[in-house]
């Protein structure tokens, strides 16, 4: 029998759909030769892949998407594939759901969301609950059609005597309120209209530091991240500021706004709170972004002296766009396989980044892929970041975008509703 021609990506390749394999040979389908093996650049980096496919398998019980047939994954792009992937989760998948919730509320969150949020989102729920002493989290809602959700819910105690939500599975609050186009970086703190998705969250670099602005997402209409404050004060002023200038603001929601507005600016200024659009650690912060990314927010990773830590994916925004176009809109597997062949060199390079240290390259075209959304994607993101924030040293996120990926919907998730 004849033998396969090699696959040109080697052992990079992370394709299993059978005709590819049928047609092509990788180094794992037979003993690779000792100079590949003592290789201690890729043993390192094996050895970190391996180590993280034993964990997902391990602690959440399932197959990675990568070892699915990524023609099977684009098959299922509809709905009810998210509810059907939520009611097959298993019982490991919520181990830390059996686990008493601490007393101290704040202990509590962090337990749930696996990070201490900052001293200005306690401060907002005292404030709204001088405006609204029975339901803090509806504050807002009678003008402007917000409500308080996320880790608030917590403080509201909503998430007291619920063992079970809507689809017969304990909540999970790493996915409550986790909209399609939120990254592991951001954390939904208030919800507007289900039409546009319009919801507002914290956004931190880095799971063990405390947010570094507070920002806004429509997930219906796109991945844009938009910084609207350096804490949720500021944010909510200035978004209502916008919403005043409006022309098609109701009048009496227009009262009712400048009243709030007046109360809240009383409230800042009296706890010296920051209401800036752009603040001095904002500004700051854009000076370590590395780059923008897909969703504009941008990323910060760690860089040295020697400017180890960062390069730079080796294609222009609008050239990855029309590439990862061409692979969602694919008709055949076929065609797709043939589109996806630019996208995996992408990959490989990302491998040689991490080979020497630059985590940065994988961080960023992991976000674009995710921030272009597409369930044909998923196979490839959930290669890219899991590792990525793993050699980051963000293990919060890590878990945060497995788990993302295995139930992403463009549906609202409300982990609490029954």
């Amino acid at each position: 029998m004849a033998s396969k021609k090699p696959c040109r990506y080697g052992g990079n390749c992370y394709r299993k759909n059978p005709q590819h394999l049928r047609d092509y040979s990788h180094p794992n389908d037979s003993p690779e030769s000792d100079e590949e093996a003592n290789n201690p650049k890729r043993k390192r980096a094996n050895d970190v892949i391996d180590s993280e496919e034993n964990e997902t398998k391990k602690t959440k019980g399932v197959d990675s998407p990568k070892d699915n047939d990524p023609e099977e994954a684009s098959e299922s792009p509809n709905e009810s594939s998210c509810d059907a992937k939520a009611e097959e989760e298993t019982d490991s998948d919520q181990m830390d759901n059996d686990i008493p919730s601490p007393d101290n509320v704040k202990d509590n969150i962090k337990q749930k969301y696996l990070m201490e949020m900052p001293e200005d989102f306690y401060q907002f729920w005292e404030f709204c609950k001088e405006q609204n002493k029975s339901q803090p989290e509806n504050a807002m809602y009678s003008f402007l059609g917000w409500k308080l959700v996320g880790p608030y819910d917590i403080l509201a105690g909503k998430h007291k005597g619920i063992s079970r939500n809507k689809n017969g599975r304990r909540p999970n609050y790493l996915l409550h309120y986790r909209y399609y186009y939120d990254p592991p970086e951001f954390m939904t703190v208030i919800r507007g209209d289900d039409k546009t998705q319009f919801h507002i969250g914290y956004f931190r670099d880095v799971p063990s530091e405390m947010p570094v602005f507070v920002a806004v997402n429509q997930a219906a209409d796109s991945c844009n991240i938009v910084p609207r404050g350096e804490n949720i004060f500021g944010a909510v002023k200035n978004i209502i500021d916008e919403t005043l200038k409006a022309k098609s603001t109701d009048q009496e929601k227009k009262k009712k706004m400048e009243h709030f507005q007046s109360k809240l600016v009383n409230f800042a200024q009296t706890k010296g709170i920051c209401l800036a659009l752009q603040s001095p650690s904002m500004k700051q912060r854009n000076k370590k972004v590395v780059c923008k990314s897909f969703h504009g927010a941008g990323i910060v990773v760690p860089v040295d002296q020697n400017e180890v830590g960062y390069r730079p994916v080796p294609e222009t925004p609008a050239d990855l766009k029309k590439m990862l176009k061409k692979v969602v809109d694919s008709k055949t597997e076929k065609e797709r396989d043939k589109n996806m062949d630019p996208i995996q060199e992408l990959v490989t390079l990302v491998q040689f980044a991490n080979d020497e240290c630059d985590y940065g390259e994988g961080l960023e075209l992991g976000i674009d892929l995710f921030s272009y959304g597409g369930d044909v994607l998923h196979p490839i993101v959930e290669h890219l970041l899991p590792l990525a924030y793993q050699l980051l040293g963000r293990f919060e996120y890590k878990e945060i975008i497995e788990l993302h990926l295995r139930h992403r919907s463009h549906k609202v998730n409300n982990e609490l509703e029954l």
